[in-house]
């Protein structure tokens, strides 16, 4: 596919150029918190940020979304089912850690049987991926094959020397390019070369980049799920969950009823396996302690997601939950605890 550029000073046009045709999702900064929120003139646009606060997983798997609604008139009950989302968008500025996230969750949404409210989000947005120009020291994502210097999405992008560079990767993403393509100039890749180069070696100086996940395989399961490091690990762990709402690969979510009082609301929303409710039956729940709800969290981002997945480990190493935890404690501590120092 064909590199294309434009100059910083007429991104607008690009923002329009698109929001004319579809929904635009972009980095927006509001009440000093940067998330992807629908574009429109004169909101402050950041893809300067590194991470926004929640990934963009949001725009695929909503935190919270209604399934279907049931109407009562005596003993007649009429079910209405909730429309799939046909709005068509697209989701600019997506870092390559998040990118990533989006095809773990598609092994989880889109195996069979597929969940359709998410298959009709993914079908209906196109994802332009942006190279990381100036990474964090909370990142991590080399670990688990990520490229932060090329991008992995419809579209890859780079801002380099007040330029924006472009170039379409799948079908969806050059259907995107022929609408929008008379705004750029054409571009030689050669150009952004030395530009990546110098994003691999920050990367390469990153403390958490060189992890040992080599012993994280099917047949440690057993001798990482009674490890003793366990009760030490967890014995600080909030249950807050916080690390669970800002993973852009989590994807736990409840099923709750809701009485409208002229009706019945199905609802689904986000949900942690930190909680000490989290798949509550009628017997109680399978985790009562904290540490095992702990132990849940990353065996299953370590061990039982690659061994069902050819190897696909459920974290991209985007870094959240290593700068938000309250008590600093993170999947890079566990790693590290369970054998996998650094080199």
């Amino acid at each position: 596919m064909m590199m294309l550029k434009l100059s910083m000073e007429r991104v607008g046009e690009l923002f329009s150029a698109i929001a004319n045709q579809q929904a635009l999702y972009l980095p927006i900064e509001s009440a000093d918190q940067v998330n992807f929120e629908k574009w429109s003139e004169g909101r402050k646009v950041r893809l300067d940020v590194l991470k926004t606060v929640k990934s963009g997983k949001d725009l695929f798997f909503p935190q919270s979304e209604n399934l279907v609604a049931f109407k009562m008139e005596g003993k007649s009950i009429e079910i209405i089912q909730q429309e799939l989302s046909q709005e068509k968008f697209v989701l600019m500025g997506v870092r390559p850690c998040d990118a990533k996230s989006f095809e773990i969750l598609d092994k989880v949404f889109l195996a069979e049987p597929q969940d359709s409210y998410y298959a009709a989000r993914r079908a209906n947005g196109t994802v332009i991926a942006m190279a990381c120009g100036n990474p964090e020291e909370t990142c991590f994502c080399k670990n688990f094959g990520i490229d932060a210097a090329d991008p992995v999405g419809d579209v890859a992008i780079w801002i380099h020397e007040g330029n924006l560079y472009w170039k379409s990767q799948t079908e969806k993403g050059e259907a995107l390019t022929q609408s929008v393509k008379s705004l750029f100039s054409e571009a030689q890749e050669a150009e952004i070369d030395a530009f990546k180069a110098g994003i691999r070696e920050k990367i390469e100086q990153l403390p958490f980049s060189h992890l040992d996940l080599s012993s994280f395989t099917p047949d440690q399961l057993n001798e990482k799920f009674n490890s003793p490091q366990w009760k030490k690990l967890s014995q600080s762990c909030l249950g807050c969950g916080s690390c669970t709402f800002v993973c852009p690969t989590c994807q736990c979510y409840d099923i709750r009823d809701y009485d409208t009082g002229h009706g019945i609301q199905r609802y689904r929303c986000w949900d942690s396996c930190m909680y000490s409710d989290f798949t509550m039956m009628a017997h109680g729940t399978n985790r009562p302690t904290q540490l095992e709800r702990f132990r849940q969290r990353f065996m299953h981002k370590l061990i039982y997601f690659p061994s069902n997945n050819d190897g696909m480990y459920s974290c991209v190493g985007c870094g959240r939950c290593v700068a938000k935890c309250p008590i600093h404690m993170n999947i890079v501590k566990v790693i590290k605890a369970l054998g996998g120092e650094s080199k």
